[in-house]
């Protein structure tokens, strides 16, 4: 069937390239439709239970994802001048102009209200900074009045005076590139010279999104432009080579219009797909051609030369193209939307390209004229650098045989001490380089401020077994109207407060015909449930927040906390004395009501509600962290974790996690676990599909060896140089893996065909490090040199990918030439001549 197929793709070429343009015109005509998603928060499905709590404790608590504008001054002063104040309340004012801004929220030296008081028992809620004070004095009075709202300190201004902040909490997070750049433009028109810098998490993320695809329409073209060349280096014929960029350009067209049209969106992983693919798309081409530029000559036919360079080339060329797809479809089984979605398509697009390698490929070669095929002749017989350079490898490679075993031996144990010393850590704005402006801007606000990274740890009262408590006591009271009554509101639906407060109305109407002394007694277990039901009114609970807040400031590990617990003693402390001394936890849960209820007289009355919820049964400890790293996030998570199994939460409080920083160590934790099953299951595979090509147990171990050898190198020596596991990292094993494998089974393949024909380990060698070692060197080149244009991209991520497929190439290639040589001719050939078919055919 394979046969027919490409003899009818040379006998009609006509309709071969009238098929591919109309299947490439269709996926251009979708790809209009195209879909951004730039969000890491994907990386994790929508039904995974920490991203639902995460978007849970997001609409409870009215938070909103913020960007952070930071203003650095050099005056003697710090912020505190006159000119600094004026441009940051100038700038805060045009801010809260934006569309897409929540205005209520935006938090500033300008938006915020300074506590004071106004009598004993009364607070006076004002302006901070109305206006911007007109002198140095005003300005250091700005200073004396902020130090005594700790929630402010090192949030709004540095703990060095040095820089002040804006927090700009936005709408729809997918809005944060643009408002970020219309933030620039209101910089540049201040008349400052102070320095700004914006920053957080959505705007790295929605930043990247846009040179994301900056990078795609310029690195993708340029890296097809530099291994066009570079096959034209090696054919010297500009139309013979064009036959493999057009295989791989079709397979990208078409996967990526397929991708779009079936409605997915185009992630930051699916971003990389014509990266993947364009490399993996010609391998096979570029054996075809090394194949067909050694064998035609002139006069020959060249669609008779072409069928037989794929009879001889069709069975390996399945056989990696199946591996390589394998290796990326493995990706399905991780947990990760994105990847499973870049895995799939890739698998898809490697299949793509080998039937067009098998369509397209010949019926281009075959209506080439003799002419157009003659500088290619003249160019073969001239031979090149790898021609003369490639016998002389083949025969080092079998007198050294032994120490190439040995010093494989030793790197691989050298590799798996680098592996052990990796480290799982990503960051997205640690994705742009380190002179990016985000890049820059993170790096300088976090040396001044308290942290640009949230993560909110989240107190929750457990209702079902406050509902089981008090069941178990009401139970045991005497049966009357009044015990079932409150018993019965513990079942009803929804949340627990209505169903209480309407228990609660009845009894005070009067309408069960209790005497008054029992009517007095459930009136007052019912306001006692009420009261346990706001446990974050309650003192001894407060407290415990606040001491959990101090010992993890004194961990290190945060720059700052705010909670609850810090608001209700800046307003305690103004209700009393004004002294130090008041600036504590009220003894009772009605003294902490009262100044709860104070608070709500302010400006800003919904910054209560961000902390807790509005029947305080739950609340929020926002922590700032100086860095988004995944590990410094888990280092923070692991501590309190400890904290609260040596000090027990009170009792029915549960404790747990969100924020975007918690949600990046959340997806990269499934990644790598969801990762390393992909590559175990893939390997196994790969390893069973080796055994049925070669029909053989050792050279199908035999053919594991260089991707098993390039991936522990590759990984070992990231351990080694100190780089963090991160996402393009941990994707690109697939790619190792499927390539890898690639050069071995050319290789075994066409040294058992070789030996079969020639029954002479000699020659055969000499006939291997020809044409089979020529393609193989070839595609390593060609790869590993065309991707060179990656490492110019402002992107981190496609830097790596660069770098990586250069070595896993380099590597493989290498290890496929050297060691299999030494491997397949060692004692005396006994495993070559004992594997070999039988039959030369």
């Amino acid at each position: 069937m394979s046969q027919r197929l490409w003899r009818a793709s040379v006998a009609h070429p006509r309709r071969v390239f009238l098929l591919t343009a109309v299947l490439c015109l269709l996926a251009m005509a979708a790809m209009p439709r195209v879909k951004i998603d730039t969000d890491p928060e994907n990386m994790l499905a929508a039904t995974q239970p920490e991203r639902v709590f995460h978007n849970e404790t997001k609409r409870r608590f009215a938070l909103h994802d913020m960007i952070v504008v930071g203003q650095v001054s050099q005056h003697a002063e710090g912020i505190y001048n006159p000119q600094s104040l004026a441009a940051l309340h100038r700038l805060n004012a045009e801010i809260a102009k934006l569309d897409g801004v929540i205005r209520a929220d935006l938090m500033s030296l300008a938006t915020v209200d300074n506590i004071r008081q106004a009598g004993l028992g009364t607070v006076r809620f004002e302006w901070l900074m109305s206006t911007p004070p007109a002198d140095q004095a005003g300005a250091l009075d700005l200073n004396a009045q902020l130090s005594r709202l700790p929630m402010f300190d090192n949030t709004l201004v540095s703990g060095d005076d040095k820089a002040a902040a804006i927090y700009v909490p936005i709408a729809d997070k997918n809005q944060a590139y643009r408002i970020g750049g219309e933030i620039e433009r209101l910089v540049a028109g201040l008349d400052s010279s102070d320095s700004f810098h914006i920053t957080g998490l959505p705007i790295a993320e929605d930043r990247f999104g846009y040179e994301m695809f900056v990078q795609m329409a310029i690195c993708a073209p340029l890296a097809a432009l530099v291994i066009y060349l570079l096959m034209w280096l090696f054919f010297r014929n500009a139309l013979f080579v064009a036959a493999p960029m057009l295989v791989a350009m079709g397979s990208v067209i078409i996967t990526m219009g397929l991708l779009i049209g079936l409605g997915f969106s185009v992630h930051i992983m699916s971003s990389m797909i014509a990266i993947f693919l364009m490399p993996i798309a010609v391998v096979d081409a570029i054996h075809i051609l090394s194949d067909f530029s050694e064998r035609y000559r002139p006069g020959d036919d060249p669609k008779q030369v072409i069928e037989s360079v794929l009879n001889d080339l069709f069975k390996p060329m399945l056989y990696t193209s199946l591996t390589t797809a394998v290796g990326f479809a493995s990706l399905l089984l991780t947990p990760i939307p994105p990847v499973q979605i870049f895995g799939a398509f890739v698998a898809f697009g490697i299949l793509l390209a080998f039937l067009l390698t098998l369509t397209l490929l010949p019926a281009f070669v075959a209506s080439l004229s003799p002419k157009a095929l003659q500088a290619l002749t003249r160019h073969s017989e001239g031979g090149s650098l790898l021609t003369r350079w490639l016998p002389g490898l083949g025969r080092g490679a079998l007198r050294a045989r032994w120490p190439i075993v040995l010093l494989c031996l030793g790197l691989s144990v050298a590799s798996a001490y680098g592996i052990a010393r990796i480290e799982v850590n990503d960051n997205p704005t640690r994705w742009f380089k380190a002179d990016h402006p985000i890049r820059v801007a993170d790096r300088v606000l976090n040396q001044h401020f308290a942290g640009a990274y949230d993560a909110f740890m989240v107190l929750d009262n457990d209702i079902a077994a406050l509902k089981d408590r008090l069941r178990d006591g009401w139970m045991a009271e005497a049966d009357s109207a009044a015990q079932q009554l409150a018993i019965a509101s513990l079942s009803q639906p929804g949340d627990l407060g209505p169903a209480l407060q309407s228990a609660l109305d009845r009894l005070d109407e009067g309408s069960l015909a209790l005497d008054s002394e029992l009517s007095d007694q459930w009136i007052e277990r019912i306001e006692d449930a009420q009261r346990a039901l706001a446990v974050f009114q309650q003192p001894e609970v407060l407290r415990y927040v606040e001491q959990l807040q101090a010992a993890l400031q004194q961990s290190g590990l945060i720059g700052k906390s705010n909670a609850l617990p810090d608001l209700v003693k800046t307003v305690h402390r103004e209700l009393r004395s004004g002294e130090a001394e008041q600036f504590r936890i009220p003894d009772s849960q009605a003294a902490v009501a009262q100044t709860l209820l104070q608070f709500q007289s302010s400006h800003r009355p919904q910054d209560l509600w961000h902390f807790t919820t509005t029947d305080y049964r739950a609340a929020v400890v926002w922590l700032q962290l100086t860095s988004g790293d995944n590990q410094d996030m888990q280092a923070v998570e692991q501590w309190v974790q400890d904290y609260v199994a040596q000090h027990p939460l009170p009792d029915g409080l549960q404790l747990r996690w969100a924020g975007k920083t918690h949600l990046n160590r959340v997806w990269q934790g499934e990644m790598v676990t969801g990762m390393a099953q992909s590559l175990a299951g893939a390997f196994v595979v790969v390893l069973i599909m080796m055994i049925v090509l070669f029909r053989s147990l050792l050279l199908g171990l035999l053919a594991m060896l260089p991707l098993s050898l390039t991936i522990a190198f590759i990984y070992g020596a990231i351990g080694w140089l100190g780089k963090d596991y991160d996402m393009p990292i941990a994707v690109l094993s697939s790619l190792a893996l499927g390539l890898s494998v690639d050069f071995a089974i050319h290789f075994i393949q066409r040294a058992r065909a070789i030996y079969a024909r020639q029954r002479d380990l000699q020659r055969t060698l000499a006939a291997m490090f020809d044409e089979p070692a020529l393609a193989i060197s070839r595609n390593a080149i060609v790869i590993a040199i065309g991707f060179t244009p990656l490492l110019l991209a402002p992107l981190v991520p496609y830097i790596t990918v660069g770098y990586l497929l250069a070595s896993i190439m380099a590597v493989s290639a290498l290890v496929s030439l050297y060691l299999l040589t030494a491997l397949l001719w060692a004692g005396n050939g006994w495993l070559l001549r004992h594997t070999a078919p039988r039959n030369p055919a």
